[in-house]
């Protein structure tokens, strides 16, 4: 068993962070789904590209009816996976490699199918009674507010045993946690101290403004649209037509992540990343809980797992962050497991592929922050098109066809073109298919071509190691009449400036005269020529300099 480790306890700022999701990334038992036994064997890959983490989501115990999110045992491995010494085994080398090790913690809601829960609908007088979220019916038999779920429908589900509804911010088979009673956050940290024992250093965390709801059960208002309003699924899911006030992001969750940090402090070299869906109020909430030392280490919201790839987009949401979150630390991605994969989003055609995945990761690599890299996308995956017979997401499932759900970024890892299920599996069939379109872009096509998006994800994460400006350095916006993003990092007497060119037409940029001295510094792929303090900038190209 792997035990703390003495090292640097800030490693997770400015870190990469590589997400893998079980599933589909490396199957070793010939059953069409990959288990931890594949994802050791690929650990030299991950490595390779020069991250510092990764990130597992869930592998624990459950029915997987949300594909692991619906945990019936936070400590131990669904067989599905494996065991806990595979789990072990991958512990010991990643500590060989140098990776450190972030789990997925689901502690919002458990499976209906946890022993917790079990016992908990089983009475109103039984020892966890007060677990999770029961209510007692309206007059009219109907649920005690308009509370909805994400996934679709109300928010509450009616329990013939208890004769109450207990509510569900997800599927109905997801019951939530009753964070207002003490024994329930014992019991949570303790399944955090089980992880943290067995090594594992850092956590990050599901819905982790969700854990506690309004005591008084408020109904929610509606949303009042304005300019500002954003809300991308407004006209499929009406979910977000209601201002969340009462049943997430309640001022109580404030002193559980301080119990939450003062557990990981016991142990050396630990992090937490929270991942925080709150609408318009993410960097509001993201501030509160990463202010300080006392809470969590670092956040994400959903502000760059937009469609819009344009400077105008992302100087927005970089400088409202820059003014809320003054005293936290933001963790930065453009895919993840729950959004269409970003070449996808950007792309206006298939030819923008490449490029496209080389400027993301050119301009991910220079933000401040740590960042968070999707499994795939080092290869330029585009979201597969998957048929509604092939789906397995149930938030999918329940609204397609207006939303086809997330299957489509969850398809497993393409590894080599020459072999069935592109050396993924040997079974016959995957959970997911494997898309042709995915295959063709399979690591060993990419590997030994120095201009393939793998190789270039591989010298742009150099790049940003060997300039520590980056990893920490302060961050100041250069304004500009031209439709590029341009901005300064500086450091202790280091001074880089980037100049994006996120558009598909060619731009001149004409240096400030602030920058009295400057030393072209190229980036991996990119070098626009400098002439008489003007720079000629193609279409998605990169300008970098010491200034």
């Amino acid at each position: 068993m792997v035990t703390a480790q003495n090292g640097d306890p800030n490693w997770w700022r400015g870190a990469v962070i590589y997400q893998v999701y079980p599933r589909s990334f490396q199957d070793t038992n010939g059953d069409g789904i990959g288990d931890i036994k594949g994802i050791t064997s690929r650990l030299p890959y991950i490595a390779s590209l020069g991250v510092d983490a990764i990130w597992l989501s869930p592998f624990f115990t459950s029915p997987m009816a949300d594909m692991g999110y619906d945990v019936a045992d936070y400590c131990n491995v669904d067989p599905m996976f494996g065991t806990l010494s595979d789990f072990d085994e991958m512990m010991a080398e990643c500590e060989r490699l140098g990776l450190k090790v972030i789990i997925d913690q689901v502690i919002s809601h458990t499976s209906d199918q946890h022993a917790w829960f079990i016992e908990s609908r089983s009475s109103r007088t039984n020892p966890r009674s007060d677990w999770y979220v029961w209510a007692d019916p309206k007059p009219d038999g109907t649920p005690p507010n308009n509370w909805l779920s994400i996934f679709g429908g109300p928010g509450w589900e009616w329990d013939g045993i208890r004769k109450q509804y207990y509510m569900h911010n997800f599927l109905l088979s997801q019951p939530d946690l009753n964070f207002h009673n003490p024994d329930v956050q014992d019991a949570m940290l303790a399944t955090v101290k089980f992880w943290l024992e067995r090594g594992v250093h850092g956590f990050r965390l599901d819905t982790v403004n969700y854990y506690f709801h309004d005591k008084q059960l408020r109904p929610n208002p509606p949303v009042v649209y304005d300019a500002n309003t954003t809300g991308l699924e407004t006209d499929t899911n009406p979910y977000s037509m209601q201002s969340h006030l009462y049943d997430k992001s309640q001022p109580e969750n404030i002193e559980f992540l301080k119990r939450l940090r003062s557990l990981l402090d016991q142990y050396d070299c630990r992090t937490t990343v929270g991942e925080v869906g709150d609408g318009d109020r993410s960097l509001t909430t993201l501030a509160i809980y990463t202010s300080g030392d006392d809470k969590l280490h670092m956040c994400y919201t959903f502000d760059l797992l937009s469609p819009r790839f344009t400077a105008k987009h992302i100087r927005g949401v970089i400088s409202r962050c820059q003014e809320i979150v003054t005293n936290g630390w933001v963790c930065w991605a453009f895919s993840n497991h729950d959004v269409v994969r970003h070449v996808s989003r950007f792309m206006q055609t298939p030819q923008e592929r490449e490029p496209i995945a080389r400027l993301a990761i050119s301009v991910l690599s220079t933000l401040r922050g740590s960042i968070c890299l999707y499994q795939g996308e080092e290869l330029g995956l585009p979201e597969a098109e998957l048929s509604f017979e092939d789906l397995r997401d149930p938030y999918g499932i329940r609204f397609w066809p207006a939303f086809k759900g997330r299957d489509g970024c969850r398809t497993p890892m393409v590894w080599d073109a020459k072999k069935s299920l592109a050396g993924f599996s040997e079974a016959t069939k995957a959970w997911l298919p494997v898309p042709p379109e995915q295959a063709v872009l399979a690591v060993d096509g990419q590997q030994d071509i120095e201009q393939s998006v793998l190789n270039h994800y591989r010298r742009t994460l150099e790049f940003r190691k060997r300039h520590a400006v980056l990893l920490d350095g302060d961050m100041t916006f250069v304004d500009t009449a031209a439709d590029l993003l341009v901005f300064v990092r500086e450091k202790q007497g280091e001074r880089l400036l980037f100049v994006f060119n996120l558009t598909r037409e060619a731009q001149d940029y004409a240096l400030p005269a602030e920058f009295t001295e400057v030393s072209p510094e190229p980036m991996p792929g990119y070098d626009p020529p400098l002439s008489d303090r003007s720079v000629r900038l193609g279409a998605f190209d990169v300008f970098c300099a010491k200034v």
